[in-house]
């Protein structure tokens, strides 16, 4: 079936079709009805325009591809399963929640609490606007080419490979675990508190008190900027070329920078024979 240059604004417009084209449809109208598509399944949705609330509910193996969604486009992919979403302007609030097998790439967004709960995702060249909590309880997600803006961002988040993106972003990766960063730009305050096995490697991290209350973190070729009372009550190994402001109260591992301007380790409160700092230029 295919159903081209039509325009719907009825509740449950088109219920659970499958094996359908809907091309350069519009949903808006009067009406305001919800759920268009709820419930369909092995469709296609080319160069559509969402207006109306929460369109795509249990949709399964299917493709959006060129559509925009309105900042009255609601919830607009919830419960979903084996879905790609291309070339997409996404705009309205939570717009995708516990779902699982989606691919989006080449998209904009502009969506607050986006990606929440989901699993098994591919993020591909996607630019995020002021969300905030995007990224909430993700796991297995494999994301590239993301450039982000908003705060709270990848709270809870297991198994997620990130790399090649530019994330501005205060409060990432809280709680987060065996997350692994690569050839990143990260700013933002304090990054990854409570993490465990948060590995960054090639990034440019700058921001205030990174990294405290972390398990097992690793830092590989990084730089920071602003980076002051770094690592306390956190374990860690990190490799960092270029200044660390300060670190504090570190638990165990080993730290080498080419400067660190104060270490404050107080003997009341951790054991300094647990951790080795090396400062590879000031060494006094």
């Amino acid at each position: 079936m295919i159903y081209e240059e039509m325009t719907f604004d009825e509740e449950r417009a088109l219920y659970a079709i499958h094996d359908s084209t809907v091309e350069r449809c519009r949903f808006d109208g009067p009406k305001d009805g919800e759920s268009a598509m709820k419930e369909a399944s092995e469709i296609e949705v080319i160069d559509c325009y969402m207006n109306l609330r929460y369109p795509f509910w249990h949709l399964s193996n299917s493709k959006i591809r060129g559509c925009e969604f309105t900042e009255n486009c609601r919830a607009a992919l919830w419960y979903d399963r084996d879905i790609e979403l291309d070339s997409c302007r996404i705009n309205g609030i939570k717009a995708i929640r516990e779902c699982d097998g989606i691919t989006l790439k080449n998209s904009s967004v502009n969506s607050t609490e986006f990606i929440w709960k989901c699993r098994n995702m591919k993020i591909e060249n996607v630019n995020v606007e002021q969300s905030e909590y995007p990224f909430f309880e993700v796991t297995d997600a494999e994301i590239s080419g993301l450039k982000m803006t908003g705060k709270y961002s990848f709270q809870y988040d297991c198994n997620i490979e990130i790399s090649n993106s530019e994330l501005n972003t205060k409060d990432a990766f809280w709680h987060s675990k065996n997350v692994t960063v690569k050839d990143c730009i990260i700013n933002g305050e304090y990054l990854g508190w409570y993490s465990e096995n948060l590995t960054l490697i090639n990034c440019r991290i700058s921001g205030t008190q990174p990294f405290c209350y972390c398990k097992n973190l690793t830092l590989k070729n990084c730089t920071t900027e602003g980076c002051d009372l770094a690592f306390e009550r956190s374990t860690v190994d990190a490799e960092i070329n270029g200044r660390i402001d300060s670190v504090k109260n570190i638990l165990g591992g080993k730290i080498t920078a080419d400067e660190i301007g104060e270490i404050i380790m107080e003997e009341n409160i951790v054991d300094k024979s647990k951790t080795k700092i090396v400062r590879t230029k000031n060494k006094s």
